[in-house]
């Protein structure tokens, strides 16, 4: 007979639905594979300044735009576990009408609760959010812009601008989903920027970090399961990082190993200096015994007859270590 299934007794449960990443496995690991594949797809254009380095540019820039693709499969996926929530994947250009745009500009958020706008109305171009997810039983609906990591938009403005595009869609999506999604209502909408890599949030200006989709999407584990799937992705990416690293490393090594050679048959044998480790005798003495094989008219303690300290190539060459590790997970906030 067969086990029965453990779930969470339900005073451990925020939310009423529940999904483990070992019910998602499969699905996630046949998007990571996808993302890999596509990262690797192609070869870079030659690069006279990263010379044989354009591979791993190449690759880190997939990256960054695969992984963003990656999230929103991956959100869709776990958001299924709700069956009240609805995720909107395509054709999601919202109009950015112009009334919207102008309430948006001269009013704070907060004052603009009610207001609804035609969506056919005269537009000054569109905004096209990563996810739209709608919970039908709240009649909330949610724009979603999903962000690896928001680092990069630290002291830009370009945050604000998109912040000002999704409230400006938000005033005209009621009208989109009932025109465009058959006749789905909503009397909510709510707009969010996700940070994929979780740094704090801050709901009062929309930030969330991807830590906290839980709540979001009504279901417990949800975090967790994409938290996984970074994980996972993330090892992924490293090695092939470190692959092309080592392919880098390895054509710098037989360059240098190739320029050391020619130098040694260009450059003349200099005459054998004094071993300061070397026999046990003194100064005055190998001093005289070199004196034989020199000019005696000139004092062999001349200061001609030494080079400077500065001059010498002491230490040889160190070969270049490139060093690829896993990257450490941000502390709880």
């Amino acid at each position: 007979m067969a086990a029965a299934p453990i779930r969470e007794p339900a005073v451990l449960r925020r939310h009423p639905h529940l999904v483990r990443f070992a019910d998602v496995e499969a699905d996630l690991d046949v998007l990571i594979d996808r993302a890999i594949t596509a990262i690797t797809d192609g070869e870079p254009t030659e690069d006279e300044i990263l010379g044989h380095y354009v591979h791993i540019a190449s690759l880190v820039r997939a990256v960054s735009f695969r992984e963003g693709k990656l999230l929103e499969y991956a959100f869709e996926r776990v958001a299924r576990a709700n069956p009240n929530v609805l995720v909107l994947t395509q054709s999601l250009k919202l109009p950015l009408v112009k009334a919207a745009l102008e309430a948006v500009s001269g009013n704070d958020w907060s004052s603009l609760d009610g207001i609804k706008l035609d969506c056919e109305s005269p537009a000054k171009g569109s905004y096209t959010p990563d996810l739209i997810v709608v919970n039908r039983a709240r009649h909330t609906a949610y724009i979603l812009d999903l962000k690896r990591s928001l680092a990069s938009y630290g002291d830009t403005s370009r945050l604000e601008e998109l912040k000002t595009k999704m409230m400006a869609a938000a005033m005209v999506l009621p009208d989109w989903l009932y025109k465009t999604q058959k006749r789905l209502m909503v009397d909510t909408v709510e707009v969010a920027i996700v940070d994929g890599a979780s740094r704090p949030s801050d709901h009062a200006t929309g930030i969330w970090a991807l830590s906290e989709i839980d709540d979001l999407l009504e279901i417990d584990g949800a975090a967790s399961c994409m938290a996984e799937l970074r994980r996972r992705f993330g090892i992924r990416v490293q090695q092939l990082l470190e692959v092309e690293a080592r392919k880098a490393i390895g054509v710098d090594e037989r360059f240098a190993e190739a320029v050391a050679d020619t130098k040694a048959e260009l450059i003349a044998p200099k005459p054998p200096r004094i071993n300061l480790n070397g026999p046990d005798r003194t100064f005055e003495e190998d001093m005289a015994a070199r004196s034989f094989d020199e000019d005696l008219d000139r004092a062999p303690w001349e200061e001609e007859s030494f080079e400077r300290l500065d001059s010498i190539d002491v230490d040889k060459p160190r070969p270049v270590f490139f060093r690829v590790g896993y990257a450490r997970r941000p502390a709880p906030h």
